[in-house]
């Protein structure tokens, strides 16, 4: 297979993976697209994670819409939330060109951990 079709398979791949992870547990672009687009694209950090964003727009469009279908959007919830952190992303995407990819990869893996410890430990 060569190189270009091996990247489309690897990112169909991927997007597969994040699609289910996505749409069952209500993460992916982070979770599963940085590390992945970091591992096999070998992207800087920065680039995944900016990569990450602009792919998960049409995960979070598909599974939204299957959702508001299926009544499982609590709209009072998702639109006060989303308008604020949709405002602070903005600002924090400047951040990002200002950070170092090894910051950013330190960030990243210890707020992975401290979500992951913290569900473990929640257990609902």
């Amino acid at each position: 297979m060569n190189p270009a079709m091996t990247d489309v398979a690897i990112g169909v791949a991927v997007g597969l993976v994040t699609g289910v992870v996505s749409a069952l547990c209500g993460v992916g672009g982070g979770i599963i697209m940085v590390p992945a687009f970091v591992s096999f694209f070998k992207l800087p950090q920065k680039t995944a994670v900016a990569t990450s964003l602009a792919a998960i727009i049409l995960t979070s469009v598909a599974a939204s819409l299957r959702n508001t279908g299926n009544q499982l959007v609590d709209w009072k919830v998702a639109i006060p939330t989303g308008v604020a952190a949709a405002v602070t992303a903005w600002f924090a995407a400047g951040w990002l060109r200002s950070m170092s990819n090894v910051t950013l990869t330190r960030i990243f893996a210890v707020l992975v951990i401290a979500v992951g410890v913290r569900m473990l430990w929640a257990g609902k």
